[in-house]
């Protein structure tokens, strides 16, 4: 076997590099995306007691094909809104080792958008 690192290999290195420089706090929590093939998710995570304040994807919002950047955006408008109904108002932006563009960039727009501040 050859030292050819997978895909996946390589993100879990970058996520990693990227998570010892962030953490959500209770003042400024954590907002944590995942991206498949056919669906986004993002999170708003307080890490100081490891739970999950808010989530949005875009299967609650019946956009089942696949992840398109107005998904993307679409995602991030409703996470920007359910965190303002939270009383969240500024948070942490974590990539979780996705470069920054394409859908990742849509979402993080999106939640500006929404009025969400990172």
């Amino acid at each position: 076997m050859s030292n050819i690192k997978s895909k996946e290999a390589s993100r879990k290195r970058i996520k990693m590099r990227v998570r010892r420089k962030i953490e959500g706090t209770t003042s400024t929590p954590r907002l944590s995306v995942f991206k498949s093939n056919k669906a986004i998710y993002a999170q708003i995570i307080d890490d100081s007691k490891m739970h999950t304040l808010v989530s949005a994807s875009s299967t609650e919002l019946d956009k089942k094909s696949s992840v398109k950047i107005e998904t993307s955006k679409a995602v991030g408008k409703k996470i920007a809104e359910l965190a303002i109904a939270a009383g969240i108002s500024s948070c942490v932006f974590d990539r979780n080792g996705y470069i920054y563009h394409g859908n990742i960039k849509a979402l993080a727009d999106g939640a500006r958008e929404g009025g969400l501040k990172f």
